[in-house]
């Protein structure tokens, strides 16, 4: 979306995410409110910062997996578990640097997601879904009964990040580590989306009989879009052990991955800015009704059952995705298309 009197004369202009000069002033002014922000940000909202932009790059793999490819998966917890698993063992008990930790647990979360992306050649829709359900499932049981690796459901504490002597030791350090995974995972979709790759996975997902006669090979995108999805979630799965620096199998439950599931949906499926949003909104969501609302209602209402206030936020964020599949469907990455496509019609282009 170019402003009224902004044209490209070259491909390469075409291309580019950048291309005024207003684009380039605003994503200036981006990297230094982003790179500011742990100076004026306290230290409960500067670990809520953090958990957003892990959640990111989890999402980025989902959407990449069901908004680019259309595989639902319904299992995503579990591969960033694989992910965060396989980066504390690997630091922990065999002192491997992070960053080897780090790729390690992408590659591993992105062969086991190849594994389980099997299926997708012969069922899709629902009967993919219960797939990836038996794959979240199988995943934590293997996590929760091999002690000799894992220490079950004891946990595992997970060493500082370090990268070239620096440690990464409280959530002011890991704030510019994770950002900086985060903008890397969001730049790789938006430029995946552009690629054959990119234009195959939609195919498959608008119709992958028409795509397979096109010439598409389904076997190969299909696991293809299983292995990268996954791979970023297990990025996001070591992230997230090296900044929380303890791990139980409790933390990656099923309901995280419908929660993932909810949040490419609010955010806007097959979207670039969707996963961002959807992140923002549901992690801010999460924080608000737990600081305020549920304390609120406690005080308003202390006769209410125990335990009442604590399901305030699931049931809220059950609502809001219903109400997002009524009236926004595509989420509110179309929101923010209708916001651009009014400056684009501003007259003045720079």
């Amino acid at each position: 979306m170019l402003p009224a009197g902004t044209h490209n004369y070259t491909y390469a202009k075409d291309m580019a995410v950048l291309r005024t000069k207003t684009h380039w002033a605003l994503f200036l002014l981006l990297l230094a409110l982003g790179g500011t922000l742990p100076l004026y940000c306290s230290g409960t909202w500067l670990a809520v910062v953090n958990l957003i932009g892990i959640t990111i790059v989890a999402a980025v793999g989902l959407n990449i997996l069901t908004g680019y490819c259309g595989q639902l998966s319904i299992g995503h917890a579990g591969f960033i578990a694989v992910g965060a698993y396989t980066s504390a063992i690997l630091t922990a008990t065999y002192h491997f640097p992070f960053l080897a930790g780090l790729i390690c647990a992408g590659l591993m979360a992105g062969f086991i997601g190849f594994i389980f992306g099997f299926p997708s050649l012969k069922v899709k829709g629902f009967y993919l879904a219960i797939a990836t359900i038996a794959a979240q499932f199988i995943i934590l049981w293997v996590i929760n009964h091999w002690d000799s690796m894992t220490n079950g459901t004891m946990g595992l504490t997970v060493p500082f990040a370090s990268l070239a002597g620096f440690n990464f030791k409280d959530d002011f350090t890991m704030y510019y580590l994770i950002m900086f995974v985060a903008g890397i995972s969001v730049f790789f979709s938006m430029n995946l989306a552009r690629t054959r790759v990119g234009r195959a996975f939609v195919a498959i997902r608008d119709n992958d009989l028409a795509a397979e006669v096109m010439g598409v090979n389904l076997w190969t995108y299909k696991l293809l879009a299983f292995f990268i999805g996954c791979f970023w979630a297990g990025i996001a799965g070591s992230l997230f052990a090296h900044w929380a620096g303890s791990i139980t199998p409790e933390g990656f439950s099923f309901m995280d991955s419908i929660l993932y599931v909810g949040l490419i949906i609010i955010g806007g499926l097959g979207t670039t800015v969707g996963p961002i949003f959807g992140a923002v909104f549901i992690r801010l969501l999460a924080q608000l009704t737990g600081i305020y609302l549920s304390p609120a209602l406690t005080s308003a209402f202390p006769t209410l059952p125990s335990g009442f206030t604590t399901g305030i936020g699931p049931m809220l964020f059950g609502i809001i995705i219903v109400l997002f599949l009524v009236l926004e469907p595509r989420g509110l990455a179309h929101r923010w298309t209708l916001f651009k496509f009014s400056y684009r019609l501003w007259p003045f282009p720079y």
